[in-house]
């Protein structure tokens, strides 16, 4: 039975204070998912992962990318985060990936999406540095060292060295 049913509802998405029958319907409010894009960028097949915690508090890597912005397409959002936060230009290829993940404890729930990528012009310069200070490291992973480090989302790698579009089902956030 729909959770809206369980509730004396008898339709959903009515608007709140409607009643139906004797009862009121009223349906909380629940935040939207977040969107974000991320790039998958193989150079001499190693995958460029990033590590976005401020002084290396944490081991986890991830691909380049992050919260779209309202105006721009998915596309011109990701170019923008990999400069930001690699400082390479790449074009933007197909989806590859779509991961979603959750704080089962809170309201936070994030939609990746995941495109293929490829280096249009920069090299990784030890020198450079995310101007908002976001990502601290940027590294290539081979796929087999990729097997030895804490990577979210889980099929990353499959993905990355894959040919098919996969889908990530919801995945608890790492704290």
């Amino acid at each position: 039975m729909p959770w809206f049913r369980s509730r004396g509802c008898t339709a959903p998405r009515q608007p709140p204070g409607l009643h139906i029958g004797s009862r009121a319907c009223t349906i909380p409010a629940m935040p939207s998912p977040r969107l974000a894009a991320r790039g998958i960028l193989l150079i001499e097949d190693r995958l460029l992962l990033v590590n976005a915690w401020p002084n290396h508090r944490s081991g986890l890597w991830c691909a380049p990318g992050g919260g779209v912005e309202r105006g721009a397409s998915l596309h011109d959002n990701l170019a923008r985060e990999f400069r930001e936060e690699t400082g390479l230009r790449v074009a933007v290829g197909p989806p590859c990936l779509i991961n979603e993940f959750h704080d089962p404890d809170g309201t936070f729930h994030q939609v990746d999406l995941y495109f293929r990528c490829t280096l249009m012009a920069g090299t990784l310069d030890p020198d450079w540095r995310d101007p908002e200070g976001i990502v601290t490291r940027r590294r290539l992973f081979s796929r087999a060292e990729m097997a030895r480090i804490k990577v979210k989302p889980d099929s990353l790698a499959a993905a990355a060295w894959g040919q098919s579009l996969l889908y990530d089902p919801l995945e608890p956030i790492l704290r």
